[in-house]
C-alpha cells in the first residue's frame, strides 16, 4: 500500500522487554517493577530515547504547576482553591485515580491552598495512591456526597465536608473566607455557603494556572506527541478494506496503552459518507477501498498530556478523486494560514480577523472553533471563526508557552465526504513551534 514513510514507525524494532538499569527511570520516577503510580512504559522511554526526546523532569514540573496555581490564588486574594474535577486535582498533585469514572462521581477533592499546603481527600482506601508525592501535605476521605454514594445522607455527608473546610481556613487562612471551587454537588455548594464561606469560580482561577507551559510540560507534550504519532502511524497501517471503523480505531486506543497512555475522549474516527457531516463517532461500518477516513485523536497520553491531532486519508491503494483532494487542499491551506499568523502579542480577535477564510459552500459545516488550548485536555482558550466571534468572544493575548490546536473541518452540507486536519503549536519567544511530526498526506496535495 501507498502509505507515507513515517520515520518514528522505525523505532518499533526496540524491544519492549528490555529493562533499563538504575534506580529512577528518565523522568525522575521510581525505577519500580510494582510501583502503584502511573506512567511510560519502556517501550515509550526507548522510543522517545531514539528520537532524541527529552523526558520531563516530574519533580520540577510539580513544582511549577503549584506555583501557577498560588500566583492565581494570590493574584484574587483567595485563601485557596477546593478541586473536584480530575483534570484539576491531576494538575494541582499529578495523582491520577480512576479519572473516567470520577468525572461523574465526585469522590475525590483536593484543596490548595494560597501558600501552597495540599490536602488531597482520595477515594475509599486510595490513600496508597498518593503517598509517595510529597506536594501532598495531607490524605484524607470524605469528600464524596453525590447521591449515588450517600443516598438519603447527602446532606449530613456534605455538611461533615464543609466543616471539615471550615476548620482548615481557620488554620491556614485566619479571616480569610473567600474560596474558589471548580465543580461541586449541589448539597456540597449549599452546605459551604451555610458555613460563611464565599465561593468565587474555580475553573477560572485553574484554566489561567494551565494556560502557560513550563519546559517540562513541553517536554512531557513532546513525549505524549511522539506516542501518539507512532499508534496513528500503526492505526493508519491497519486501516484495510473489509474491517470495520472500531477495528481501525481500536488500533491507536491500544497503542496508547502500551506505551503508558491513558484514555481517549471521544471516538471521532468515521469513513466514507459517515465523514459528512463531522462528529460521527466510530461504529460497526465495514470499509470499502477508495474510502475517505478522517480521525481526530482527542487522545490523553503519557503524563496526562493531551495529543489532538486530525488527520485524513483514502482507504486502500486508489488514488484521490479530484473532489477529495480539493476538500483536503482546503482544510490544509486553513490550518497552515492560520498558523502562521501565531505569535506572541497577537490577540485572539486578530487572529479571527486576519484568519484564512473558508469557502462559502463549508462555512455552514465549519468546525467549532478555529483554534483551542490544550493541556491536560482541550483547555481555554477559543479562537472563534468570524462568524461566531460576536457571541463568543473575548479578550486574550498570546504568550509564549501557550500551546493551541489549529484545525478545521470541510466538508460542504449534503456533500458526500469530508476532510478533518489538526496540528499541535506551541507559541514561542518569538514566533510559533508546530509540536505535530505526523505527515499530510501527498497524494492529496500533490498536483
Amino acid at each position: 500500500m501507498n502509505r507515507p514513510t513515517f520515520s518514528r514507525s522505525s523505532n518499533r524494532r526496540i524491544d519492549p522487554a528490555r529493562r533499563r538499569g538504575g534506580a529512577l527511570k528518565p523522568d525522575g520516577s521510581p525505577n519500580d517493577n510494582d510501583r502503584v503510580e502511573t506512567g511510560p512504559t519502556d517501550l515509550a522511554f526507548d522510543e522517545w530515547d531514539s528520537l532524541g526526546l527529552a523526558c520531563p523532569d516530574l519533580a520540577a514540573m510539580r513544582e511549577y504547576r503549584l506555583e501557577r496555581i498560588k500566583a492565581e490564588l494570590a493574584r484574587r486574594d483567595l485563601a485557596g482553591v477546593l478541586l473536584f474535577d480530575p483534570l484539576n486535582i491531576r494538575y494541582a498533585t499529578d495523582t491520577s485515580n480512576m479519572q473516567v469514572w470520577i468525572t461523574h462521581n465526585h469522590a475525590r477533592a483536593c484543596f490548595v491552598t494560597a501558600a501552597g499546603y495540599i490536602i488531597l481527600w482520595e477515594f475509599h482506601s486510595g490513600a496508597h495512591l498518593s503517598g509517595y508525592l510529597p506536594l501532598v501535605r495531607e490524605l484524607r476521605t470524605g469528600a464524596g456526597f453525590f447521591y449515588f454514594f450517600s443516598g438519603d445522607n447527602v446532606d449530613a455527608h456534605a455538611g461533615a465536608f464543609a466543616a471539615a473546610l471550615d476548620d482548615i481556613l481557620r488554620e491556614h487562612a485566619g479571616r480569610n473566607r473567600r474560596i474558589a471551587v471548580d465543580k461541586i454537588e449541589i448539597a456540597g455548594l449549599q452546605a459551604l455557603e451555610g458555613a460563611g464561606i464565599e465561593i468565587h469560580d474555580g475553573q477560572e482561577v485553574m484554566e489561567l494556572a494551565r494556560l502557560i507551559k513550563g519546559p517540562d510540560e513541553i517536554r512531557a507534550m513532546r513525549c505524549s506527541l511522539a506516542s501518539t504519532e507512532i499508534a496513528l502511524g500503526l492505526m493508519q497501517e491497519a486501516s484495510m478494506p473489509g474491517i470495520t471503523e472500531n477495528d481501525i480505531w481500536s488500533v491507536l486506543h491500544a497503542e496508547n496503552i502500551r506505551r503508558g497512555g491513558e484514555w481517549i475522549e471521544c471516538r471521532l474516527v468515521s469513513t466514507g459518507p459517515r465523514t459528512n457531516p463531522w462528529f460521527q463517532e466510530c461504529g460497526p461500518r465495514v470499509v470499502a477501498e477508495g474510502d475517505m477516513l478522517a480521525v481526530d485523536t482527542d487522545l490523553v497520553g503519557p503524563y496526562g498530556i493531551c495529543a489532538d491531532i486530525s488527520r485524513s486519508w483514502i482507504i486502500g491503494d486508489r488514488a484521490p478523486t479530484r473532489e477529495q483532494k480539493r476538500l483536503y487542499r482546503i482544510a490544509h491551506e486553513h490550518i497552515m494560514t492560520n498558523m502562521s499568523l501565531l505569535g506572541p502579542g497577537l490577540t485572539l480577535h486578530e487572529i479571527t480577523q486576519r484568519s484564512h477564510r473558508l469557502p462559502e459552500e463549508f462555512r455552514d459545516q465549519r468546525y467549532g472553533v478555529m483554534m483551542h488550548g490544550v493541556g491536560l485536555c482541550d483547555e481555554y482558550p477559543c479562537v472563534w471563526y468570524p462568524e461566531d466571534v460576536e457571541a463568543n468572544g473575548y479578550p486574550l493575548t498570546l504568550e509564549p508557552g501557550m500551546v493551541l490546536c489549529v484545525e478545521a473541518y470541510v466538508g460542504a452540507v449534503g456533500g458526500s465526504e469530508g476532510i478533518k486536519l489538526e496540528d499541535q503549536v506551541l507559541i514561542t519567544d518569538s514566533s510559533y513551534e508546530n509540536l505535530t511530526n505526523y505527515p499530510f498526506e501527498a497524494s492529496m496535495l500533490s498536483a
